[in-house]
This record gives structure tokens, C-alpha cells and sequence, in this order.
């Protein structure tokens, strides 16, 4: 048997292309219990994402989390799931049409866009192999996670060099490593905030949460805790807030040790005790909304904070397909492709999406003012 994958077959004239592939993190295939329990034992056996003895942990996986959890996880995911199925695919499978919807409006130069998840389905492979059969000699590689983190942006790359290992004509690769400052994507991120409440007013408070980390993953060296505290500082000056009037969190705990914080449910339970009026939450490190921001932040968290006391609870959906966070996706897309493609823009179109952008920047702006 041929250790490497089988090339597509080259069509005589077919120029190449440039691909790129919107990596996230995955989600299972269906509510039933076998096809949860096969993701999380996928998801959790990355040593990206449990840094424990393979020896010790192999034993609680399989003999207690994998017997246990799957029943439990399919019954959240049946809170969210959609008629169409995983919100996380719906949204991400939606951010990738209207990404090669703009692209294609805007760049001359093909440019061919998959989305590859690092555990589940469509799979980082399945993403490689459809970009190689349209002829793509040059992929980049965007992980949906603005923040690095070695369980996240790191472990999507890992699923792509896997899948190059076994490939006998490896394209030419580039890799986004992060963009959690970038100015696209703070403008993207105040943009859904303001047009948000633009329908359901400014809030007492505003909770910024983050997927969090195991704290021994930050005194190691990842990054990841640092860029988060950026985006929420550049977010909020960005919308003019004072110290006051938003507050960083962390949700996802798992397991004893101690992860990064403070802890998105302790700091709801908080706030509702001291009878805050109106909270808002978004989850700045979630491009689309998945499981995690719809039942944990948005159902749990609604839960916690007004048992506690709170008054009104909202949260801010994702970014998910909003035409601002497309126009930042392209931006940063684009960025990262220089001396791989020609500039050739059509001036006009460009100079009509920054006026529009504009003009609703500054509609919004006025309507909190």
C-alpha cells in the first residue's frame, strides 16, 4: 500500500489556484451518543488540547469520561442543534459561502475557500484533497481563533501538517497565526456591538468571555491569555466604555486544576447577588457560535445570573456571517497572500464597500450618542 495520498489528475491547462481554508474546531456529526462520544474521544485525545501522561489519561478517557460525558454533551448539543444540524457548521459552512461570494467580487485571481475542522467533519483532510483537485498549488491556512492558544490556532495547524505528511506534492503553505488586535477585527467586533444595541440599548455591564486555559498553559509560555485581555481593552475603548462598565471572563472549565480566570459562572453568580440591572455577554473568541456560546454562555450563564438576583440578562450573538466580520475575514485573508497574488482590485467597488462602511459606523455611533 502507497503511504501517500493519491494526486487528483492533472488537467493539461488548468491554471493553478490559490486556496485557503477556514480552520475550526469541529463538532460531532449527530445528537446520537456513538457519534459524540467518537468527536470527543478525536477532540480529547490531542495533546495539544490534554496535557497529561498518555498512560494516565488514556485510562480516564476511556473508562470514564467516554462512558459518561457523551450522554450528557448530546443532551446540551439537543438545546442548540438546528433543523439544518450543528449550529458551529451551519455558521462556519455560511461564513465560508459569503467569504467566496466577496472574494470573488473583489480579486480577479482565482481563489478557491474550504473549511476544514480539526476534529469531525468536513475533516482538514477532506478540505486539503477538494483544494488539490482545483488544481491549488499555494494554500493558506486561517484558524477562526483570534487569540492563539497552543489547544487551539496551534492544534489547527497540526491537523494540516498531518495531512501534508502524507502528501507526496505538498502545495506551498502559509499559516495566520493570530489577529486578535487586528484593527478589521475590532472594527467588526464594535460593529456587532453597536448594532446590537441599537435594538436593545447599552447595558449596565458588559462581559467579555473567553474560552479559557488550564493557568499552567500561560506560566509555560502561551500567549493566549495576554491577547485576550488586548482584544477586550482595544474592544472597549473602541466603544468608548469606561473600567466601569465591562468585566473579562473565562468559561469551559475542566477538571481539577486550576484554569485561567476569573470563572464566567462565578462572575454571573456575582454579579446577579449584587443586583446588577442589565448584562451583556459576548464571546469575542468564537468567529461563530457553537454549543459553547449558545448553551453554556447564553443558556447557563442566563440561568446563574438570574437565580443570583440579576435583572436582565442578553447576549451578544457571534460574528458568525455578518457582512462587517466577511469584509475583516477578506481583509486579513488578503493581507496574508501578498507576493501570492497580483493587487488586481476594482478601485471603484472597493471605495463604495469603505464608504458604506463607514457611513454605518457612523450611523451607529450616533444612535448611542
Amino acid at each position: 500500500m502507497n503511504y501517500f495520498t493519491k494526486e487528483p489528475q492533472y488537467q493539461h491547462g488548468d491554471p493553478p489556484k490559490i486556496g485557503v481554508i477556514l480552520a475550526n474546531l469541529g463538532t460531532p456529526d449527530s445528537l446520537s451518543t456513538h457519534a459524540v462520544r467518537k468527536y470527543l474521544q478525536q477532540f480529547l485525545m490531542d495533546r495539544r488540547v490534554v496535557e497529561v501522561p498518555r498512560f494516565i489519561w488514556c485510562w480516564i478517557l476511556h473508562f470514564i469520561i467516554l462512558v459518561f460525558r457523551p450522554g450528557s454533551s448530546a443532551k446540551k448539543y439537543a438545546k442548540v442543534w438546528t433543523k439544518k444540524g450543528s449550529p458551529l457548521l451551519v455558521n462556519a459552512t455560511n461564513q465560508t459561502k459569503a467569504l467566496t461570494a466577496k472574494i470573488k467580487k473583489s480579486v480577479s485571481q482565482p481563489i478557491e475557500i474550504e473549511l476544514g475542522m480539526s476534529y469531525g467533519n468536513p475533516s482538514m483532510k477532506n478540505a486539503v484533497l477538494k483544494l488539490k483537485e482545483k488544481n491549488c498549488t499555494k494554500i493558506l491556512l486561517l484558524p477562526l481563533y483570534p487569540q492563539y492558544a497552543a489547544s487551539s490556532s496551534a492544534s489547527a495547524m497540526d491537523a494540516l501538517w498531518r495531512v501534508l505528511l502524507k502528501t507526496r506534492n505538498v502545495p506551498g503553505v502559509r499559516t495566520v497565526r493570530n489577529y486578535h488586535d487586528h484593527p478589521l477585527y475590532i472594527n467588526a467586533l464594535k460593529l456587532s456591538v453597536l448594532q446590537f444595541w441599537k435594538k436593545n440599548g447599552k447595558p449596565t455591564k458588559l462581559v467579555m468571555s473567553f474560552h479559557g486555559i488550564p493557568k499552567k498553559s500561560l506560566m509555560q509560555g502561551d500567549p493566549y491569555h495576554c491577547e485576550c485581555y488586548k482584544t477586550a481593552r482595544l474592544l472597549a475603548e473602541a466603544l468608548k466604555l469606561k473600567e466601569s462598565e465591562y468585566i473579562v471572563s473565562f468559561q469551559s472549565r475542566f477538571g481539577r486544576a486550576e484554569w485561567l480566570k476569573p470563572y464566567y459562572a462565578e462572575m454571573m453568580a456575582d454579579l446577579g447577588k449584587k443586583k446588577e440591572k442589565n448584562v451583556h455577554v459576548i464571546c469575542p473568541g468564537f468567529s461563530s457560535d457553537c454549543l459553547e456560546t449558545l448553551e453554556e454562555i447564553n443558556i447557563e450563564g442566563r440561568h446563574i445570573f438570574l437565580s443570583n438576583g440579576g435583572k436582565n440578562f442578553n447576549y451578544i450573538p457571534a460574528l458568525n456571517d455578518n457582512p462587517d466580520w466577511i469584509d475583516a475575514m477578506q481583509g486579513i485573508i488578503l493581507e496574508n497572500l501578498q507576493g501570492w497574488i497580483d493587487k488586481n482590485w476594482t478601485a471603484k467597488k472597493e471605495a463604495n464597500n469603505s464608504a458604506i462602511t463607514k457611513k454605518r459606523v457612523t450611523l451607529l455611533e450616533k444612535k448611542q450618542s
